[in-house]
């Protein structure tokens, strides 16, 4: 940049045609993003890139004891230095209730830092009263905390009943968000059929029943899933199980700069006609 030259930026029509997306610290419109093994390098260039678009990151399902200490330590500093609440997989801590060892986990996700927690129970069965406790544990930690909803087996469907009645009590306690459980194939299960595409009925059918649409947080990891979402529930809903690679594509849909979504934007005819250059 020259020196005395004002800082180049895009008209707010072209970074964002849909006139829709806010800054961090976001209510609506999250990502959450699955770390399935980064490296610091990879994580540095992520951030990098795509820091402001990501609001959570999860360290993927019981990856976090696979890092030495000091790398989890330092992952955990940089994602939090981008205001962004990262937390261990919700599967780490069934780990955890498996094999008696919660007390241990609390401990390790204070002392290496994390900043959020998942309370899930899609591969045990947890009982709505240590749910409850684990939530509450959480909160008096000082973490931000995450439940999910729904099993991870292959071909398992959302029981309307069930997941209304664990959305109110969750966020009831202080969960921030509810997960609708998507796995990161996206497949065969919750919301997805077993092509990974949306049963829109079940969609419609969650949407009609829960206090606030706004609660949930859709795992969607394949582009024509967010997609197909972000027409059906608009380009502020919360999407989860964002691949790295993904993000600046996801923001992309979400502001209307890719073809898929394009028609989302609102259209602003241009000031004069005879101010555009037409290559004939």
């Amino acid at each position: 940049m020259m020196e005395g030259r004002p800082p180049l930026q895009w008209s707010p029509q072209l970074n964002d045609p849909t006139g829709c997306r806010t800054a961090k610290p976001r209510t609506s419109g999250k990502t959450m993003v699955i770390d399935k093994g980064l490296g610091l390098h990879a994580l540095e260039d992520l951030l990098e890139t795509a820091g402001a678009y990501i609001d959570m990151l999860k360290i993927g399902f019981g990856t976090s004891p696979l890092y030495s200490t000091s790398l989890l330590e330092k992952k955990i500093e940089l994602a939090k230095a981008k205001h962004i609440t990262v937390y261990p997989g919700g599967t780490f801590l069934e780990v955890a209730i498996r094999q008696g060892a919660v007390n241990n986990f609390f401990d390790m996700v204070r002392e290496v830092g994390f900043n959020g927690l998942e309370v899930s129970d899609g591969t045990i069965e947890v009982s709505r009263k240590l749910r409850s406790e684990l939530i509450v544990r959480g909160l008096d930690a000082g973490l931000t905390v995450i439940t999910e909803y729904g099993k991870k087996c292959w071909g398992s469907t959302i029981e309307l009943g069930e997941l209304i009645e664990t959305v109110n009590v969750d966020t009831s306690l202080g969960a921030e968000l509810v997960t609708i459980e998507g796995r990161e194939s996206g497949k065969g299960v919750g919301i997805f059929d077993d092509s990974g595409a949306c049963k829109d009925a079940e969609i419609e059918k969650v949407l009609r029943e829960v206090p606030s649409a706004g609660v949930l947080l859709w795992e969607a990891p394949h582009k024509e899933q967010q997609v197909h979402l972000l027409h059906l529930l608009g380009t502020d809903i919360h999407l989860g199980n964002i691949l790295p690679g993904d993000v600046i594509s996801l923001e992309a849909l979400r502001r209307g700069l890719r073809s898929d979504t394009l028609m989302l934007g609102k259209e602003r005819k241009p000031e004069s006609v005879d101010s555009l250059t037409w290559e004939i």
